[in-house]
């Protein structure tokens, strides 16, 4: 007694249909591996995204407050870049690490 395929798996269309299948699934350039791998990408750099546009926003809000009054913009140039007027002296002061 030996093992008999059912007669549509013999037929021509289905054995075609079949290797096309696994072909597409399994050994073409756009497999469900490299299809998964593009997924997650495309997930990441949509995070990416919505974190560069969220510092965006924050940069804005600073740069409107800053550059609202020349009170201001002194300020922060004097606090981040350490500028000063010719005739000043900086002393920058420098915790130590504990």
């Amino acid at each position: 007694m030996s093992f008999q395929p059912p007669p549509f798996v013999r037929n021509f269309y289905f054995a075609t249909t079949a290797v096309f299948v696994v072909w597409m699934l399994l050994f073409d350039t756009n497999d469900l591996i490299s299809q998964f791998k593009l997924w997650r990408q495309v997930r990441r750099l949509e995070e990416d995204k919505a974190h560069y546009a969220s510092e965006v926003q924050r940069v804005k809000k600073e740069r409107d407050a800053v550059m609202g009054t020349p009170q201001s913009l002194e300020k922060f140039a004097r606090e981040r870049y350490l500028m000063r007027k010719p005739t000043e002296e900086v002393f920058v002061i420098v915790e130590p690490d504990k």
